[in-house]
C-alpha cells in the first residue's frame, strides 16, 4: 500500500505537465483511452476499467463531464471529494494534496487518499482542473501498480476545450446585474450520484429538478432521474398554483404523477402512477453567486421535504436549511451575467 501511494504522488505530479495527441472526445476533454480495457459512457461520464480476477487486481479510471465550478480551485477539488470519492468509497484519511498546477488555462487541484471496502484495500486518487466557470474530474480506483503507464498516459493525454462563449446565454427580459424575476424563467437543480458495483465498477447516475414559474400563477415542476443499469428513467411531473406574499411563496400542487421507463425517457412506462400532494410555503431570495443567479428556497417549517430532496446548500461554509436553484435556460443551460 505504501508503494502504491508513492506511485500516485508521482503520476499526478507528472501527469498535468504534458500534452500528448489525442484520439477520441468527451463533453469538453480529449484524450488517448487505454487499450484494451473495457468502456462504459452515459451523459454524466466516461470510465474505462480493467481486472486480473486471478490475481484479485483492478483499476477504474472515470472522467466526468464539466459541471458549474467556483472560482477556488481548491474549493472546487474540496466539493468534488465530497460528491464524487466519498460517495462512491469510504476514504480512511483527509486527502493528501500534491502540488497545485496549470493546464492551459484550467487550474489542476489533484488528492489522494486509502480506502477500505469489503475488507479490500485501494487508493482514490482525484484530479480536478478548474477554469472559465466550469470543472472538470478525473477519478482513479485501484489496488495495485501494475497499471501505473497506462494511468499515466491517459492522465498525460487528457486537455480541455476553452468553452465557447457564444454558448453562454444571456436571460431574456433582465439587463446584466439586475436581479431576474420569480415568473417567466426556468430554476434547476442537479448532480450525479455514483456507488460502487461489486468490488471495481463505478455506477453514476444523475439527476436534475426544474422549477417553471408562469405569470398566471400556475408552475411545473419535473424531475429527471437517470442511472447506468435499467429502468434507466425514473421521472416526475408535477403542476399547480403559486402565490407570493412579501418574500414567501405558497406552492400548492395539483397533480403530480410518476414514471419509470427501461432505456429512453420516451419509451413506454413500465410503471406509472400518482404522487401524493402537499402544500409547501418557503422564504425565497435571489442570489448572484460566480455570475449566476439562484433561487434560494428556504421551507418556512425548516424541515426536508419530498419534492426538492435533501438540503445541500452552504453559505459562508455553514450548512443552511435551504435548496438552491440555478437560472436556466429552456434547454436546461446555465445562464451567466
Amino acid at each position: 500500500m505504501k508503494k502504491l501511494l508513492s506511485w500516485s504522488i508521482c503520476v499526478l505530479a507528472i501527469a498535468i505537465g504534458t500534452l500528448a495527441q489525442t484520439q477520441e472526445t468527451f463533453d469538453i476533454a480529449t484524450f488517448r483511452p487505454p487499450a484494451g480495457w473495457a468502456k462504459r459512457t452515459n451523459e454524466a461520464s466516461l470510465q474505462f476499467s480493467t481486472e486480473d480476477k486471478a490475481k484479485g487486481t483492478y483499476c477504474l479510471i472515470t472522467l466526468l463531464a464539466s459541471v458549474p465550478g467556483t472560482g477556488d480551485p481548491k474549493k472546487n477539488f474540496n466539493a468534488a471529494w465530497q460528491t464524487v470519492v466519498k460517495t462512491v468509497v469510504d476514504p480512511t484519511a483527509v486527502p493528501q494534496m500534491f502540488p497545485s498546477a496549470n493546464k492551459e488555462d484550467w487550474k489542476a487541484e489533484g488528492g489522494f487518499a486509502p480506502f477500505e471496502k469489503d475488507g479490500e484495500k485501494g487508493v482514490a486518487v482525484l484530479f480536478t482542473l478548474s477554469g472559465y466557470g466550469k470543472m472538470v474530474n478525473i477519478l482513479v480506483l485501484t489496488n495495485t501498480t501494475d497499471h501505473e503507464p497506462t494511468i499515466t498516459a491517459f492522465l498525460e493525454s487528457v486537455s480541455l476545450k476553452k468553452p465557447a462563449e457564444e454558448n453562454r446565454p444571456q436571460a431574456p427580459g433582465n439587463q446584466i446585474g439586475s436581479q431576474p424575476s420569480l415568473a417567466g424563467n426556468f430554476w434547476k437543480q442537479g448532480g450525479i450520484r455514483q456507488g460502487m458495483l461489486g468490488h471495481a465498477g463505478l455506477s453514476t447516475a444523475t439527476f436534475s429538478k426544474t422549477y417553471q414559474f408562469l405569470s398566471d400563477g400556475t408552475y411545473k415542476f419535473f424531475t429527471v432521474n437517470m442511472q447506468l443499469a435499467a429502468p434507466k428513467y425514473y421521472l416526475e411531473n408535477e403542476e399547480g398554483t403559486y402565490k407570493v406574499t412579501g418574500n414567501t411563496i405558497t406552492i400548492t400542487p395539483r397533480k403530480a404523477s410518476f414514471s419509470q421507463h427501461r432505456l429512453n425517457k420516451e419509451d413506454p412506462p413500465i410503471k406509472s402512477g400518482n404522487l401524493p400532494l402537499s402544500t409547501v410555503q418557503y422564504s425565497f431570495e435571489f442570489w448572484l453567486h460566480d455570475d449566476n443567479w439562484a433561487l434560494l428556497l428556504s421551507p418556512v417549517d425548516g424541515n426536508e421535504n419530498k419534492r426538492d430532496g435533501t438540503f445541500s446548500f452552504y453559505r459562508n461554509g455553514e450548512p443552511q436549511r435551504t435548496y438552491q436553484y440555478v437560472l436556466v435556460n429552456a434547454k436546461g443551460e446555465l445562464i451567466r451575467y
